[in-house]
């Protein structure tokens, strides 16, 4: 047995001598669900891009179904964006911009780039994280080429871990180096599993989406990333009829993650 355990069955110990046989029962079943990783399946679904549009992001708040919104940094929106989906009880993430590999493509204001000191991508974080309030945890935006060197992002989760905040690699590039090191330096932290909405049609999105809830059922647990696309909307509300009785749960994703130690 482990330290843990060891604890725990000795304080079920002592509640059952103080409250009887019954409670020391439960309470002795209830820490061994805590050895399991989730009760039933769960999908997490992060909506990215948020910040350009108040009307974009509220067809997805209308849906009234817990969904995590990761916005861009230093937009017209950001912050009214962030002070409103919180108020909804929603989940906040900080979608940080970083170097794709096309050179053509910009990713957005308070990017980072290869080769930018440990001293600027502190201060580049640090700013992106305070203008994105209540942002609970950061996930990339782009970042094909920066998410695959391993000193730069190295910098970017030592931040994250100061801030006690969470990380989910969005994984544009197979070769990223950004989920194996915020697990190597204990931070808590996730892989994005599917993209739900590269082919923007409701038909072909929904289809994602079930492709989602067969992962979870498999693995435990599933995380989708969307884009604030009215067919993702529309494909996200009709996937949740019946889905309470499917067996799966949806949840933030900060109840998908492997946490750090």
């Amino acid at each position: 047995m482990d330290r843990r355990g060891f604890l725990f069955k000795s304080a079920s110990l002592m509640a059952g001598s103080l409250f009887g046989l019954n409670s020391f029962s439960k309470a002795l079943a209830f820490g061994e669900h805590l050895n399991k990783p989730f009760f039933q399946p769960r999908i997490a679904l992060i909506i990215d891009d948020i910040g350009y549009s108040l009307s974009r992001a509220r067809q997805f708040l209308e849906l009234e179904v817990p969904i995590t919104f990761s916005i861009l940094p230093h937009l017209a929106n950001s912050h009214e964006l962030a002070m409103k989906i919180h108020g909804k009880g929603h989940e906040i993430m900080l979608h940080q911009p970083m170097e794709p590999y096309n050179p053509d493509l910009d990713p957005g204001p308070g990017a980072l780039y290869v080769g930018y000191e440990a001293e600027r991508i502190v201060r580049i974080m640090e700013e992106n994280i305070s203008g994105v309030p209540f942002a609970v945890g950061v996930n990339n935006h782009m970042g094909s080429r920066f998410t695959e060197c391993q000193k730069e992002i190295n910098e970017v989760i030592k931040v994250i871990d100061k801030r006690c905040l969470f990380f989910v690699d969005s994984l544009t590039s197979s070769c990223s180096m950004a989920y194996k090191t915020a697990r190597k330096l204990r931070v808590s932290a996730a892989c994005r599993n599917i993209f739900l909405d590269n082919i923007h049609d409701e038909s072909a999105i929904l289809s994602q989406l079930r492709k989602l809830k067969k992962h979870a059922r498999k693995y435990g647990r599933a995380i989708g990333i969307g884009h604030p696309y009215q067919e993702t909307a529309r494909a996200i509300d009709q996937f949740l009829p019946g889905f309470k009785e499917s067996g799966v749960s949806l949840v933030h994703v900060s109840r998908v993650l492997d946490v750090g130690c």
